[in-house]
């Protein structure tokens, strides 16, 4: 639209210039008028279309906050308070919309003066033509006024389109920023995977492992020198910021070391591509990640599993009666973000999701922190279960209780490995310890 009225604006003024030749003489200034005011309001409406933008994204947010924490806010009784505080995120962008409207107003009236400037300009010398007695006819006089008279509408939709095309740029610009922020390591190093087995045993080092969140923040892991023997079980304690997440982080490659490497069965795991270390270890993540779709495609997104193995592990998890009920059985469906499903069910999906990855390593990341206790009952038991006897368990410890039957414990503080072995050896410690100290603040014992 902005070439196809600059188009016709220009051939308009073709017309005008080849019927009045002294026409022309009016061009260049008309010309240096109508540049400035299109710069000045450009310069406006940008800066306000980038406020409209800012302060209408919070509208959305809480709007959305609101309606997923709707039972709450009914619950204590402050729907008063969330309407009001809409009302006022919608007045606070109308404050940029409303002088983005008055900008426009602003120019119209200038562009319409302009216009009219024009389709006074062409009728005047048109006239003083004919008086004068030159060969200008009476058809072209009037080709020349008709095209004048649209030059006004033109020149609107050349300013407007402008502002459109740069207001447009400003996502190009921004498709440009996230297209230079430095990417994962690859998926896949052709020249460097690991064996189809790996990992056969399960054994992981921390070698002089040190890492942070991103270049120049502060270290979040520092110099960790862990020795993990296949098929232990690890459970992971530390007051909140002592780097317990980042230890999973880290495993994962989530975050890249600072120093030092990871090691598991003895090949560092910064050698090989991402794919092949995520699809080799297993998860159950604090809250469980669920998608819409159906309950195979939850629990198998590569389609890779038959039936059969699919109840099986359904059954494990204690969730093959709940989906048997359910219309479609494996191929019922599961809402956006599992809401169809309790709190507990979504965890035991993760459970039953960790079962199917042929991964001799498991990582509980705070597993049970969100689920009710006899939820957390029936995950410990299957976690105590032969199934998962011959795997290598890293638990993240939020309840301290669920750690206690570990093969050894390991401490952290401030990012650092404080204490490493056994219950009984780290309660032996006594007061001087911090694993004992945890558990007596949780008034439990080890025997």
């Amino acid at each position: 639209m902005l070439f196809v009225n600059s188009a016709r604006a220009l051939f308009t003024l073709a017309v005008i210039s080849s019927s009045t030749p002294i026409f022309i003489a009016l061009i260049v200034p008309l010309s240096g008028v109508y540049y400035w005011v299109q710069r000045y309001y450009l310069r406006t409406s940008r800066e306000l279309k980038r406020l409209d933008s800012v302060s209408r994204s919070p509208i959305y947010a809480h709007f959305q906050e609101s309606l997923g924490g709707i039972t709450t806010i009914r619950a204590y009784r402050q729907q008063t308070r969330f309407a009001m505080e809409n009302e006022w995120r919608v007045d606070a962008n109308l404050r940029a919309y409303f002088p983005s409207i008055n900008a426009n107003r602003w120019l119209a009236v200038r562009l319409e003066f302009l216009g009219s400037i024009i389709i006074l300009s062409a009728a005047g010398f048109a006239i003083i033509s004919v008086s004068t007695g030159s060969n200008l006819s009476a058809g072209l006089v009037g080709l020349a006024m008709s095209y004048a008279l649209q030059i006004t509408q033109s020149l609107n939709w050349i300013v407007r389109q402008t502002v459109e095309v740069e207001t447009n740029i400003v996502s190009v610009e921004r498709v440009l920023e996230y297209a230079r922020l430095p990417s994962e390591a690859p998926e896949v190093i052709h020249r460097n995977r690991p064996p189809i087995s790996w990992p056969a045993a399960g054994a992981v080092q921390f070698n002089k492992y040190s890492t942070r969140y991103r270049e120049g923040l502060d270290l979040v892991l520092k110099n960790i020198n862990l020795d993990i023997k296949p098929h232990e079980k690890i459970g992971v304690v530390g007051r909140t910021g002592a780097g317990k997440s980042s230890l999973t982080l880290a495993l994962f490659r989530i975050i890249e070391p600072a120093e030092g490497n990871i090691s598991i069965d003895s090949l560092n795991t910064s050698t090989i591509g991402l794919l092949d270390l995520r699809r080799r270890l297993a998860i159950i993540p604090q809250d469980a990640a669920l998608f819409e779709g159906t309950i195979r495609d939850n629990l198998d997104p590569g389609h890779v599993h038959d039936d059969t193995e699919l109840w099986s592990v359904l059954e494990h998890a204690r969730l093959k009666d709940h989906v048997a009920s359910m219309d479609g059985g494996l191929e019922a469906k599961i809402h956006e973000g599992g809401s169809n499903l309790s709190q507990g069910q979504r965890q035991l999906v993760s459970l039953a999701r960790a079962l199917l990855t042929p991964s001799n390593i498991l990582v509980l990341d705070e597993a049970t922190a969100a689920v009710d206790v006899e939820t957390d009952a029936l995950l410990q038991a299957t976690l105590r279960s032969p199934l998962f006897s011959k795997r290598t368990i890293i638990t993240i410890a939020h309840r301290i209780n669920t750690i206690l039957d570990s093969d050894r414990i390991v401490v952290l503080e401030q990012g650092e490995v404080k204490e490493f072995g056994s219950p009984r050896e780290l309660m032996g410690l006594g007061q001087r310890g911090l694993f004992y100290r945890l558990v007596k603040e949780a008034g439990l014992e080890v025997r």
